[in-house]
């Protein structure tokens, strides 16, 4: 009986995991953008589901916003707050001129840009595109704005 409680917590616990490093697409086939994170958020504070209460539809896709402040932020200048890329990975952008699904709490703001990142399950192994990011920052910013143009237009 305590081997089917162990394994039963196992079980639990790798779902906890997973379910915390899920990727999620920039805009899901709903049209829910981010995984319905608060895009201006991340400026202010550390990253949080919005609510539907707080909706914004902008360029097809629906933004959530955890309040109406932060709704009226977005409103008033959406660009300032619209994650690089269409939201898709920064280092897959920049490092293999692909577009990969992101984890919403992982992410970076430089220079007043919001970059977000793959972080999950990748070949049977956690996989955080952050890290490599972080030590080439500089190098990889600037190939994967270089690489956007074409990347935008791929599949």
């Amino acid at each position: 009986m305590k081997t089917i409680k162990n394994l039963a917590f196992l079980g639990l616990l790798f779902f906890a995991v997973i379910s915390v490093n899920a990727q999620t697409p920039p805009v899901d086939d709903n049209g829910l953008a981010i995984g319905g994170y608060d895009v201006v958020a991340y400026f202010s504070s550390a990253p949080q589901k919005g609510s539907k209460n707080y909706a914004v539809k902008h360029h097809g896709a629906t933004y959530y916003f955890a309040n109406k402040a932060n709704q009226s932020a977005f409103k008033q200048s959406p660009n300032k707050y619209l994650p690089q890329f269409d939201g898709y990975c920064a280092l897959g952008v920049g490092a293999k001129e692909a577009k990969f699904p992101i984890n919403p709490e992982t992410y970076t703001v430089i220079d007043g840009k919001l970059y977000l990142f793959f972080n999950g399950p990748f070949n049977g192994e956690l996989f955080n595109t952050y890290e490599d990011w972080g030590q080439r920052t500089t190098e990889l910013k600037t190939a994967a704005h270089a690489n956007w143009p074409t990347v935008k237009n791929s599949k």
